[in-house]
């Protein structure tokens, strides 16, 4: 970004309780966080928006993960891109951001809009229940309520990551919940999933 005539480059830091500090003293417009710096995070995102509410903070993250993007999203983040995106597509990002425009990666949008559909279709219909779940979701809810991990989940069913994500939004959607812990509650509540 160094080499664009229109962006100044006021800071950097690899510690996120750096970064308060350093955003108010540079006054920055932009601020490009990384969820991963230590100290940093959905938290770091929140204090600066709190702090200097003019602030547009783009994230970025290695990971496109659901909770992930719902905290910085409710954290005040304007973007939200992966740590893949290439520099070309930063710069834009940037600059979109700047002019008060919203960005997330083209992963993320898809996924958000799915979560939108699936709300949309959450409070035009009643709820399906537990009772609906096929035989594999109730296998991965199982596997949830013993504390598996989705790559732990793949693994033991040879299936992809992908596939297990997929199982459980169709479970979120289908028992109208959002957290793996909520999934669970309300299966064992309907008998349809036994924790020993």
């Amino acid at each position: 970004m160094a080499d664009e005539a229109d962006l100044d480059v006021v800071g950097e830091t690899d510690d996120g309780s750096e970064i308060l500090d350093l955003v108010v003293a540079l006054r920055a417009d932009v601020v490009l966080l990384d969820l991963g710096v230590p100290g940093g995070g959905v938290e770091a995102c929140a204090l600066l928006r709190a702090t200097r509410p003019d602030v547009r903070v783009v994230v970025l993250t290695r990971d496109d993960d659901d909770a992930d993007l719902a905290g910085a999203v409710r954290a005040g983040a304007r973007g939200y891109l992966l740590r893949d995106t290439t520099p070309e597509e930063l710069v834009e990002a940037v600059r979109a951001v700047a002019a008060g425009s919203s960005l997330l990666s083209p992963a993320m949008a898809s996924r958000l809009l799915d979560e939108f559909a699936v709300a949309l279709r959450r409070s035009e219909g009643p709820a399906e229940g537990a009772g609906s779940l096929s035989r594999r979701e109730l296998e991965v809810l199982t596997l949830v309520a013993q504390g598996l991990n989705n790559k732990a989940i793949a693994e033991t069913l040879f299936i992809s990551e992908n596939t297990v994500k997929n199982h459980i939004r169709n479970i979120h959607e289908k028992l109208q919940v959002h957290s793996r812990m909520e999934a669970v509650v309300r299966a064992v509540r309907e008998g349809v999933l036994q924790i020993a």
